[in-house]
C-alpha cells in the first residue's frame, strides 16, 4: 500500500492544512491499497490563490506557446501510459485490458486531438471595424468522476490548458491514484507553477468550497445529476459558468428489420462494457414486440459468456464494481425489478458463483420491462440491462424520450433512411448508428437533466472561452 498525502499546488507538493488520511479501496479485494489525505476548505484557498496568480501570465502566452506545451505533455503521458491504465485497474476494477486499450488510452486520444484542434483554432476574427476576440475564461474548477476518470480529467484539462486557463482538479476520492499520475505528468512536462493544482477531497467539502469560491469562474462538473443540482446551487451565488456531464439512461431502439442477434449480441456488450459504470452505456434496449422473446435469448447467452473475473486476468471481460456503495444500490435496483414483475433471464441478486468477496455483480438481463418500472426510470450503473418490447415505432420513440436524462441513444435497424429518420426524433446529445463509437471530434453532452455545454475537440475548447466584441478597430 502507498501514501499519496500531499496536493499538488503552485508547482509543488504540499502537505494539507489539516491531517485527513483516507484509504483508498481496491474493489477487487475490498483492502486498501492506498491513502490519501482529504482537503478542506484552506486548502482550496490555496490551490485557487495559486490558479489565480498565474492566470495573467498564462493567459497571454501564445498559441504555440500552449501547442508546444500539450505536446510536452502528451510526451510525457506516453511513458506514464502502462502506470496510469494499472492504477485505474487497481483502485475502480477496470479490467487491466479495458484499462489499458481504453480507459488509459482516452487521455492520448484527447491530448492529440486538442493539439490539433489548438493549431487550427483562430481567436480572433474581424468584421468591418469589430474584432472578434476569444480569450481564457480565467480560473476553473474542476470536479471529475471515477469511472472513466483520466478521460474526465484530460477532456477537461487539455481544452482548458488550449484556452489559457487556470486550475484547480478535485479528482474522485474513490478513485485518486490516476489523477495524481497525471498531476506528475504535468509537472514534468513543465506546466508553470501555478496553472495546475490538485487538491484531493470529498464533494461535500472540497467540491463545495470550489463551487461556491468567489474566485473560480468556471466549474466543469461530471458526476450524477443529484450532485450536479448541489454544484449549480452553490456556483450561483457568484454566477460562473457551470458545466455539466451528468447521468443517463440511454434507450437503443432496434427496429424491425434490423438484424436482431447482431443488434442485440453488440447492445449487450456496449452496455456491459465497464461492469455497466458508463453514463452514455445503452441501458434500455427496445425491441420489437414479436422480437422479445428472441431478443431475450440472444442477451441471455451474451450476458453469460462474458467472463467475470480478477481486472488483473487478461481474460476477464467484467470486474468489480467501485465501490460498497455502488455494490448495495445495484442490489437493490436489482431486486426493484424483480419486486415490480420483470422477468429474470439471468442474473440477479448477489455475487457471481465463486465469488466471495469483492464488489462482484452478475451479469443481470431483464426482460418484459415496463418504461415506468424502477429498472427503467432510475440510472443503475452496472451491469444490469432492460429490455423493453413495444408494439410500434411511434411507441419506442415516445418510451424513448420518457425521461428525465437525454445523454446518448442507440438506433439499429438496415435502412439508413429510416434509422436516421428516428434518430433525429431522439432527445439526446450523441446518437449511435448501427454500433457506431464514440468519436472524440464530435461534441459530447447531453439533453435535459444530463447537463449542459459539451465535451471534446473544438466544442470543449469554446466552452474555456469568452467573447468579447472590441469595436473601432481598423482593419488590418
Amino acid at each position: 500500500m502507498t501514501d499519496h498525502l500531499k496536493f499538488y499546488i503552485n508547482g509543488q507538493w504540499v502537505d494539507p492544512a489539516k491531517p485527513n488520511a483516507i484509504d483508498v479501496i481496491n474493489p477487487a479485494t475490498e483492502e486498501p491499497c492506498a491513502r490519501i489525505s482529504l482537503g478542506g476548505e484552506a486548502d482550496v484557498d490555496k490551490a485557487v490563490a495559486a490558479a489565480k496568480a498565474a492566470f495573467p501570465a498564462f493567459s497571454r502566452t501564445t498559441k504555440e506557446e500552449r501547442i508546444a506545451l500539450l505536446e510536452k505533455i502528451l510526451e510525457v503521458y506516453k511513458t506514464r501510459y502502462d502506470d496510469i491504465a494499472k492504477a485505474i485497474s487497481m483502485e475502480m476494477g477496470a479490467p487491466i485490458t479495458l484499462a489499458m486499450k481504453a480507459q488509459a488510452a482516452t487521455g492520448v486520444g484527447h491530448l492529440m486531438q486538442m493539439i490539433k484542434t489548438l493549431k487550427e483554432f483562430e481567436f480572433e476574427s474581424q468584421k468591418g471595424t469589430t474584432l472578434i476576440a476569444h480569450e481564457a475564461i480565467g480560473v476553473c474548477a474542476f470536479i471529475t468522476p471515477w469511472n472513466w476518470p483520466i478521460n474526465q480529467i484530460v477532456c477537461k484539462v487539455g481544452p482548458a490548458l488550449a484556452a489559457g486557463c487556470t486550475m484547480v482538479l478535485k479528482p474522485s476520492e474513490i478513485a485518486p491514484l490516476n489523477a495524481i499520475i497525471w498531476a506528475e505528468i504535468m509537472h514534468a512536462a513543465g506546466v508553470p507553477k501555478g496553472v495546475f493544482n490538485l487538491v484531493n477531497g470529498d464533494g461535500p467539502t472540497v467540491g463545495q468550497a470550489l463551487s461556491k469560491h468567489p474566485d473560480v469562474d468556471m466549474v466543469s462538473f461530471t458526476g450524477s445529476t443529484r450532485a450536479g443540482v448541489l454544484v449549480a446551487k452553490a456556483a450561483a451565488d457568484t454566477v460562473k459558468r457551470v458545466h455539466q456531464e451528468l447521468g443517463g439512461k440511454s434507450a437503443n431502439i432496434i427496429l424491425p428489420d434490423a438484424d436482431l442477434k447482431k443488434a442485440v449480441t453488440s447492445g449487450v456488450v456496449s452496455m456491459m462494457r465497464n461492469s455497466g459504470q458508463s453514463c452514455n452505456a445503452p441501458t434500455r434496449m427496445f425491441v420489437p414486440a414479436k422480437q422479445h422473446d428472441e431478443a431475450l435469448a440472444v442477451a441471455k447467452s451474451v450476458a453469460e459468456s462474458l467472463k467475470v473475473g480478477d481486472p488483473k486476468a487478461e481474460e476477464t471481460v467484467l470486474g468489480p464494481v467501485v465501490s460498497e456503495t455502488q455494490y448495495n444500490k445495484i442490489q437493490k435496483l436489482i431486486e426493484a425489478g424483480i419486486a415490480e414483475g420483470a422477468t429474470v433471464a439471468t442474473g440477479g441478486p448477489g455475487r457471481p458463483d465463486g465469488f466471495n468477496r469483492g464488489y462482484y455483480v452478475r451479469p443481470t438481463i431483464f426482460g418484459n420491462v415496463k418504461n415506468s418500472m424502477t429498472i427503467a426510470r432510475e440510472e443503475i450503473f452496472g451491469p444490469v440491462l432492460s429490455i423493453l418490447p413495444y408494439e410500434s415505432e411511434a411507441q419506442a420513440i415516445k418510451d424513448a424520450n420518457d425521461t428525465v436524462y437525454g445523454l446518448a441513444a442507440y438506433v439499429q435497424g438496415s435502412d439508413p433512411k429510416k434509422v436516421r429518420e428516428v434518430a433525429s426524433q431522439l432527445r439526446a446529445g450523441n446518437v449511435h448508428l448501427n454500433g457506431t463509437p464514440m468519436d472524440m471530434t464530435a461534441p459530447f453532452g447531453g439533453y435535459k437533466q444530463s447537463g449542459n455545454g459539451r465535451e471534446y475537440a473544438a466544442w470543449g475548447l469554446e466552452e474555456f472561452l469568452e467573447v468579447k466584441a472590441v469595436m473601432g478597430v481598423q482593419a488590418a
